[in-house]
């Protein structure tokens, strides 16, 4: 059997791998750069092979083009090569489902909508900034429907001074906001609070420019409506939905959009830390001479972490056994964002076993320690 040896060399030691050719790692070790060193090395290749002189060392960056060059043909020929000598390094695409393909273009699509129609607001908001203040005073929250009907009514600080308290209402009622106590009041108010004023024509102007901007947003949310209505069909019709929805704090949208980045392929995660390296919960550490640094993990697919992140942010206000372990990771010194990813890592292994096993969240089995307070509490 063939044998194989990499070494990672640097100034003040070296790491050996010494691996067959069926890819297993038979050794691994760490030597010094002196003459004990190359003699520790030489001692182990003798444990494993014959004629440790036998064995294959190689630099693979260099191997095709030793100045550095570059051109896409070679670099397909290298991939071809890799893929020749280390396939057993490398998954195969996972088998996803055209169920779970239909969940996964309705759900990013559904969140990328979500995504322009924030571009839009915030380019909204620039243009209200800009001549017309009162108004974000009167709505801070330019995506509530009462917010964009008054603007597309009054798009001017003078239209918006102009308006009486009935109007006021009726425009509420046509939103659908209804007139709680001393809203139209309050929306009055903020309208005809004194503030810096264009010229007339550039007033116009700039009104013209919003009332564009609002019927924008307006049907973006109406597409982003329409998506989540589809979403929510596609994802309910899935096996998976009953037990993705059993988790506290996971809902339709949420839970089709971790449905959509893990796929329903039962091979594809073996294990609960796979799951947790492929979507960055799971941290990562670097270790290079006598540095160790623990720290976040940065390639991950991003689109399944942000769905963890609202995750972790829900379950506190949903699960007690969550809340506990977010508090105790707050009080250990973690930072809001670093004590929510501690914790949506917790939530993707107990649904990881979810899955695999084809059983509904059980808080009491996600969370022994709350049991085990209450029972403390009882007696």
């Amino acid at each position: 059997m063939g044998m194989y040896c990499g070494i990672d060399w640097a100034e003040g030691h070296h790491d050996v791998a010494l691996v067959d050719d069926d890819g297993v790692v038979r050794a691994n070790r760490r030597i010094n750069t002196e003459a004990e060193g190359f003699s520790d090395l030489l001692a182990m290749l003798a444990e494993h092979v014959d004629d440790p002189t036998e064995v294959a060392v190689a630099r693979y960056r260099e191997r095709y083009r030793q100045a550095g060059g570059k051109s896409d043909a070679v670099d397909a020929l290298v991939l071809a090569n890799i893929l020749r000598t280390d396939r057993h390094a490398h998954r195969a695409l996972p088998t996803i489902s055209e169920h779970a393909l239909a969940v996964r273009a309705l759900a990013r699509q559904h969140q990328e909508a979500i995504w322009a129609r924030q571009l839009t607001v915030n380019r909204l908001r620039s243009v209200l900034l800009e001549f017309y203040p009162g108004a974000l005073q009167a709505f801070p929250n330019l995506t509530h429907q009462a917010a964009l009907t008054i603007l597309k009514a009054a798009p001017t600080p003078g239209d918006g001074q102009k308006l009486t308290r009935r109007r006021i209402v009726a425009l509420l009622r046509r939103s659908g906001r209804g007139d709680r106590v001393g809203l139209a009041e309050t929306i009055q108010a903020a309208l005809r609070i004194p503030q810096l004023r264009q010229p007339a024509c550039v007033e116009v102007a700039l009104g013209h420019t919003l009332v564009g901007l609002v019927e924008i947003v307006l049907t973006m949310q109406a597409s982003i409506a329409q998506l989540e209505s589809e979403l929510a069909v596609e994802f309910h019709a899935h096996p998976m939905a009953a037990i993705l929805k059993s988790a506290p704090g996971l809902g339709p949208v949420l839970a089709a959009r971790v449905l959509a980045e893990i796929g329903d392929d039962p091979t594809r995660f073996t294990t609960a830390d796979g799951l947790r390296a492929f979507a960055g919960t799971a941290p990562i550490t670097r270790a290079s001479g006598r540095t160790r640094i623990v720290s976040a993990r940065r390639i991950r697919n991003k689109r399944l972490a942000n769905a963890l992140h609202w995750w972790a942010f829900s379950a506190i206000t949903k699960s007690a056994g969550a809340r506990g372990h977010y508090d105790r990771r707050r009080a250990a010194g973690d930072s809001h964002n670093a004590a929510l990813r501690n914790l949506a890592n917790k939530l993707l292994g107990r649904m990881w076993w979810c899955l695999a096993n084809g059983c509904l969240w059980d808080e009491m089995a996600a969370w022994p320690l709350l049991e085990s307070e209450r029972e403390r509490v009882a007696a």
